[in-house]
């Protein structure tokens, strides 16, 4: 069975729906949801979406100028500068399509602060702001005529064709699909799950970073990972719960095994340095104490204040026995965003024709070595936005047919080796957190280019499995072999 569209968009975030709702009404769109509608990063997100809109006291450069600061100066410029001067536009936009931000008394949008930041800019929905985002996006698209979704519906394999490119598709119930396209946008999220402990959903596997791989588009900074210095610590789940970076932009403390303050040792900017930074100061002061107990505390404010601008983490900590306006809660680094990705142009094109990519799996260069707090948002609407443009410029010279490539998803072959994915997340969890090991980043790399070649020439059924560890396995690959360059 295929199926033949204008555009695929493998993702259901906020890149990937809002590259829906800005393309034309007459391209035949499809969007495919890995798993469930409401399970992306995006809905995750919780601190805000930064922007300078209506603001009398901010202006873009600051905003540039506090981006390239966290980025460590290795950004794109001129695509620093395409985010921050069309932030208004698209924070405008989606205000129309009915995002509720959060106001003050006198009718004003109320916009915090976080860490890097040199002025209020954060617009948020509580503490809430990407599902309010997600949601209200998704609202919108399922009302467009000419979009089908479909959810739970693995991308098992791409390939480029003559005509733009081929998909091979895997529902719940194993059916297989092949899907045809003239543009393809790859907003296929993160790579979370390539470690043990990460604050990302389990559709965080970096697929759409393996598939271009593969086909041989150019990936570039995949090293630049963060680590996101607050997320709960309870020691059990893989699936980290974050404690936003607006708890210490409204004035929250960090402290040692101790209880004590020990920011003022390391940065002049205490809780409120960029993540990179205050991830690194854990870590040295974790070896210098020889302890791995870590808090936030914001206890000292008033506490309906805090239940109500941080009413989803109030939420959540208690159901894990802490709470939040009396008492400091457990907190240590784990990984959290991807820097690098799919390297693209301004208009979100990769280096093949015809194959965009929106998002965290894409690399814009606006991050630079380390994303500023809630600039990942706006990324994600800027951006693609710009590849929703360009593929409205090139529709009408399109083929009017669709190649079709072929597929072996090896029915009835053996399922790979088990183990595969706790594997590798053990050797990055040890190789590449934080502060890397360049011993085990090398013992590691020669392991997991071992266990890739097995799986690429395994024969192995093309299952949920399967994709799943090939993808982990080869952004693995792809960041070890940058560490060892």
């Amino acid at each position: 069975m295929s199926v033949n569209y204008d555009v695929i968009i493998a993702g259901c975030g906020a890149a990937g729906l809002y590259a829906a709702i800005n393309l034309p009404s007459e391209l035949n769109i499809l969007i495919l949801c890995k798993r469930e509608l409401s399970l992306c990063n995006s809905s995750l997100a919780q601190g805000g979406i930064a922007g300078v809109y209506n603001s009398p006291n901010d202006n873009i450069q600051y905003h540039q100028n506090d981006t390239l600061i966290a980025g460590s100066f290795k950004n794109n410029v001129d695509a620093v500068h395409t985010l921050v001067s069309e932030a208004a536009q698209d924070i405008e936009h989606i205000i129309d399509l009915g995002v509720e931000f959060d106001k003050k008394p006198d009718g004003t949008y109320h916009r915090t602060l976080e860490g890097g930041h040199s002025h209020h800019r954060i617009f948020h929905h509580a503490d809430a702001t990407g599902k309010e985002i997600t949601t209200t996006l998704l609202e919108n698209v399922q009302k467009l005529p000419n979009v089908t979704i479909m959810e739970n519906t693995m991308m098992c394999s791409v390939k480029k064709t003559s005509t733009g490119y081929s998909a091979l598709l895997k529902d719940i119930e194993e059916n297989y699909t092949t899907a045809n396209c003239h543009f393809m946008i790859l907003a296929t999220g993160g790579i979370g799950r390539v470690y043990q402990f990460t604050t990302n959903s389990a559709i965080a596997t970096g697929d759409g970073i393996t598939f271009a791989f593969e086909m041989g588009a150019k990936i570039k900074n995949l090293s630049y990972v963060q680590f996101h210095p607050t997320a709960f610590n309870n020691r059990a789940t893989r699936e980290c719960f974050l404690i936003s970076e607006a708890v210490r932009g409204e004035g929250a403390y960090l402290l040692n095994c101790h209880k004590e303050r020990f920011m003022h040792n390391y940065d002049e900017r205490l809780e409120l340095a960029p993540r990179d930074v205050v991830s690194h100061a854990i870590i040295l002061e974790s070896r210098k104490q020889n302890s791995t107990d870590f808090y936030l505390d914001i206890s000292y404010k008033d506490s309906e204040f805090l239940k109500n601008r941080f009413p989803m983490i109030y939420k959540n900590l208690l159901d894990q026995g802490y709470d939040l306006t009396k008492e400091p809660v457990p907190i240590f680094p784990c990984q959290h965003y991807l820097m690098g990705g799919i390297d693209v142009d301004r208009n979100s094109e990769t280096s093949l024709p015809n194959l965009y990519a929106c998002g965290e799996c894409s690399h814009t260069g606006v991050h630079g070595s380390n994303r500023l707090a809630s600039n990942s948002l706006l990324e994600a609407l800027v951006f693609s936005r710009h590849a929703a443009n360009d593929i409205a410029s090139k529709a009408a010279s399109a083929p009017k047919d669709f190649e079709e490539a072929e597929f072996d998803p090896h029915i009835g072959a053996p399922h790979i080796p088990k183990g595969v994915r706790t594997e590798t997340r053990k050797i990055m969890q040890n190789s590449y957190f934080v502060i890397p090991d360049k011993k085990a980043a090398a013992e590691g790399f020669k392991r997991v280019k071992e266990i890739r070649e097995d799986l690429l020439s395994g024969g192995y059924l093309v299952d949920a499995d399967y994709v799943l560890a090939k993808s982990i396995v080869t952004v693995a690959y792809i960041i070890l072999s940058e560490v060892m360059e």
